[in-house]
This record gives C-alpha cells, structure tokens and sequence, in this order.
C-alpha cells in the first residue's frame, strides 16, 4: 500500500508538471498566434505603403521627363542665345527662383530693345578672328617663300648675266680674229648697245614726290641685269679702207663675208659637231672664198663636220669627198665625183637654169641625154 500511495503521489506530480508545460505552451501558441496576425497586418500595410511608393515613383518619373523636355528646351534656348561667359552659370547659382525670374524678365526686356541685332555676331566674330589669324599665318608663310624665290631669281639673273656678258666677250674677241684671218688688213668689232633712257628733269621744277619716286626707279634702274641694259648687239667692220662701217653700209657679198664671220666666232665659242653650208660663197670675192675655204678646212681638220654646197672651186679643192648630183630624164642621182670632175665643171661650164649645175664633157653632144653635175 505504502508502494502504491508512492506511485500515484508520483504520477500526480508528474501530471501536474505536463498540465503545467501544457498550459505553457498553450500560452506560446497564443503569442505565436498574436505575433502572426500582427505580422501579417503589418504585410498588409506594406504593401498598401509599397503601392503609395509606386504611385509616387510614377508621378516622379513623369514629372522628371518633364522637366527633362523642359531642360532641353531650356538649353536649346541657351544655345541659341550664343556663347556665354564662363561664370554665367555660378554667377546665379544658389539665389532664389524668385530672384532669377525678376532678372529673367528684365533680361527680356532688354533683349526686346535689341531684337534687331545678330545674336550669332560674337561666334562670327570668334570664327573670323580664327580665319584672319589663319590667313595671317599663311601670309607670313607666302612672303617668306616669296622672299626666297626673289632671292633665288636675283642669283640666277646675275649668274644669267654673268654668262651673257662672258659669252658676249668670248664670241666678241673671236669675231675680232676670224674677221681679221678672213679680210686681209680688216677689222671686225661686236658692240653692245645701250637702251635709251629719257632725260631727267631740271632740279628746280622738278616735284618732290616726283623726285622721291624718280630715285625709286635709279634704284630699280641699277638693279636691272645685263640683259635689260642692252638692246641689241651692234656690228662694226673696216675692209681696210681705214672707215670703220655698219651693217647697213655694206654690199652684199660684204654681209656675207660678216655672217660667216659671225657663224665662225659662234662656232668656236659653242663648237657643234655638224654645220650645213648653203652656197655661202655665191656673193663672195676669190679672196674672200679663198679665206673662207681655208677656215672651213682648219675647222673640219679640228674634228667638225661641214657639208657644203658650192659652185666655186675654193672650196672644192679643200673638200675631202666630192658628191656630184647629176639630173637625167626627170631623175637626180648622186655620185661621187674626183678633183679633176668637179674643178672641171666649175670652172668650164656656166650655172644653168632651174636649178642645173651644167653639163659634163662627154655629154655635150647628146641634148637629150643632159646631166647636170654640183
């Protein structure tokens, strides 16, 4: 009995402790439930507050388009105004919108006084600025280069002029010669001539701006080269009678004996390889083709070539190959002919006509069988 009054004293007890847990946790439950609801209110409001805040963000998102356009509008606005100072905008930045708005209006006021006036002048003025500087600088550029081919041209003008008068001098001094070996006792001279310039004026009545300008072209006058000096080469002879003659006074074989002369002097100043001579002794005295053909010969003898044509025997006897052009029923053929050929049909037969050379020996009987011979 004492066992069994242990036993349920036991199990009462531990009743009463799973009454007890019970009831505790019971009581969690009901705050569990409490907490839940609550929690769940507040989800509730959340997302009433999350749908205000979305609402909101709607608005706040047109409203910033809005102003967006609006500030795009604004500096389009700005643009068209022109460039503006660099402190344009931290001048007014911080004072209040009233502020800006009052200023803002009288500015309007202002620029409707000046709505007649180019708004782009200052950006025009700025680009012309920069064109001007530009072209400035491309001036600078051009006068430079234009200074050195001045330079340039003045050093080629004197070497051009340095050439002229050392040629001049050389065909000069070998005129002198060659006349001289050509025309026995005769002297030949190659004379510049000057170019005429008008008479300056009387020191009293002369202006001086005149004057200032006058030595403006002395100056320009001393600065002109050899070639724009001179007009023209003149040509003085004397053919031993002791008078000194120009060109003008002489005869024709006279002007001939000068030209050869002159070509002689070229020659021997600018030797060419090959020189073709077209009867220059037709207008000549013997003497004077005698001379001429020796000076063909020493020149040939030098190394230069000189093809002639010729109806005189001077010049044959000097030649080295003879060609004789013979004409026959219409037809021209060229041969070689010898001294004794050639000297004598030069000095037997006359020149005929159209252009004949004259008849040979052996064909003076036959008419129709005529050969002409140079």
């Amino acid at each position: 009995a004492a066992a069994a009054a242990a036993n349920e004293a036991e199990a009462s007890a531990f009743h009463t402790e799973l009454a007890a847990k019970l009831a505790a946790a019971a009581s969690a439950v009901e705050e569990c439930k409490a907490t839940l609801e609550r929690l769940r209110g507040e989800a509730e409001d959340a997302k009433a507050g999350l749908a205000d805040d979305e609402r909101e963000m709607e608005g706040l998102m047109s409203k910033k388009a809005t102003l967006q356009t609006k500030r795009e509008g604004l500096q389009r606005k700005i643009r068209d105004l022109g460039s503006l100072p660099g402190d344009a905008f931290e001048k007014y930045r911080g004072k209040a919108l009233k502020t800006l708005h009052s200023l803002l209006s009288k500015t309007n006021e202002e620029l409707a006084k000046l709505s007649h006036v180019n708004k782009k002048a200052l950006d025009q003025y700025q680009q012309f600025t920069e064109q001007r500087e530009g072209l400035e600088a491309r001036r600078g550029e051009l006068d430079k280069a234009h200074a050195k081919i001045k330079e340039l041209m003045s050093f080629l003008d004197q070497k051009k002029d340095e050439s002229i008068e050392r040629t001049f001098k050389q065909v000069s001094l070998n005129f002198r010669e060659v006349f001289a070996r050509l025309v026995h006792g005769g002297k030949g001279e190659l004379v510049m001539q000057r170019k005429k310039t008008l008479p300056a004026p009387d020191a009293e009545n002369a202006d001086p701006g005149a004057a200032a300008n006058g030595g403006a072209e002395k100056s320009a006058a001393a600065a002109k080269g050899f070639a724009e000096k001179y007009s023209g080469v003149k040509i003085k002879v004397s053919f031993g009678q002791g008078e000194t003659m120009q060109m003008k006074q002489l005869s024709g074989g006279q002007k001939t004996v000068v030209a050869v002369a002159l070509i002689f002097a070229i020659q021997r100043c600018d030797p060419m390889p090959f020189y073709l001579f077209d009867e220059i002794d037709a207008a000549l005295d013997p003497q004077y083709r005698t001379a001429v053909a020796a000076m063909v010969r020493a020149q040939a003898d030098a190394g230069t070539q000189f093809v002639t044509t010729t109806f005189r025997p001077e010049l044959v006897k000097v030649a080295r190959v003879i060609q004789g052009v013979e004409h026959s029923h219409k037809v021209s053929k060229v041969r070689e002919l010898t001294l004794a050929e050639a000297l004598n049909f030069v000095g037997d037969f006359p020149i005929g006509q159209e252009g004949k050379l004259g008849k040979r020996r052996k064909d003076v009987e036959d008419e129709e069988d005529e050969e002409d011979e140079e």
